[in-house]
């Protein structure tokens, strides 16, 4: 190596490292943990207007919903999916009674969602969503799009319980 190039390398900015991947940004094919679990990311829901994405997840054949919000702080909550039905969402009620436990709405919002990967929906699209809470902080979530209604059951997971494993 020449003294110059020496020199020249002696003057030379670094590379910046690499921004890892928050929760926020996580595709398809990238691996999490949430409360000790690690899961394969197989699908995104994305709502830009709310700064939201719904992630599906995958550990062997279980799959369960990673609902992450950024508002003050970053909220997680972990779903299920739950069966059931409702025929029109101008009558989803405000309160649901689910195994003896009495959920009430918390929140009720639409907008535009990209989809990435699988997911129930199959294409992006206006979505609306109802979002319920219980007194013992169970949580309830219904979404509608396309004529399609998915329900949910789940709970809210701290940050500290939520990492991101490798990302593409």
């Amino acid at each position: 190596m020449s003294v110059f190039k020496r020199i020249g390398n002696l003057f030379a900015k670094p590379e910046s490292p690499k921004v890892e991947k928050s929760m926020l940004d996580l595709m398809p094919d990238d691996i999490c943990e949430v409360s000790l679990v690690t899961y394969q990311v197989v699908g995104r829901v994305h709502n830009r207007g709310r700064n939201a994405v719904v992630l599906t997840l995958q550990d062997g054949n279980t799959i369960a919903y990673l609902h992450i919000e950024e508002r003050e702080t970053v909220q997680y909550s972990l779903y299920s999916p739950l069966d059931g039905r409702l025929d029109d969402p101008s009558e989803v009620p405000t309160e649901l009674e689910l195994d003896d436990r009495t959920f009430y709405m918390e929140e009720e919002y639409e907008g535009l969602v990209l989809i990435q990967g699988k997911t129930p929906f199959t294409q992006g699209g206006e979505q609306h969503v109802w979002q319920y809470q219980s007194d013992d902080y169970r949580l309830v979530r219904i979404e509608w799009q396309n004529g399609r209604f998915m329900l949910y059951e789940g709970e809210k997971v701290i940050p500290a319980d939520v990492k991101v494993i490798r990302a593409n």
